[in-house]
């Protein structure tokens, strides 16, 4: 696991706060061995009840990949395609 911040707004609520992380955690486990698509989703759409703006997910999500090499936009394409577990070992270039 790598050593990094998450991209956070520090006037979101320690809910809000968690419901994000808990995403940047599930978009690292997608890169790290693997999460069921259904717990993404879930998370996804927690992430989406504090972030939902496409233009600031974007932002975050670029933030993200830029100090973690982890694509939120590639893991949120790959549960679309993946019925179970999503892994992006075989999504990877």
């Amino acid at each position: 696991m790598k050593n990094y911040s998450y991209p956070l707004d520090l006037e979101w609520t320690h809910q809000e706060m968690g419901a994000v992380i808990s995403m940047w955690n599930a978009v690292e486990s997608a890169y790290e061995g693997g999460i069921n698509r259904d717990e993404f989703l879930r998370k996804y759409r927690a992430f989406k009840e504090v972030v939902p703006s496409k233009g600031e997910e974007k932002r975050l999500g670029n933030e993200f990949e830029r100090i973690s090499d982890y694509s939120l936009y590639r893991v949120v394409q790959a549960s679309k395609i993946e019925a179970k577990t999503i892994n992006m070992e075989k999504h990877r270039k």
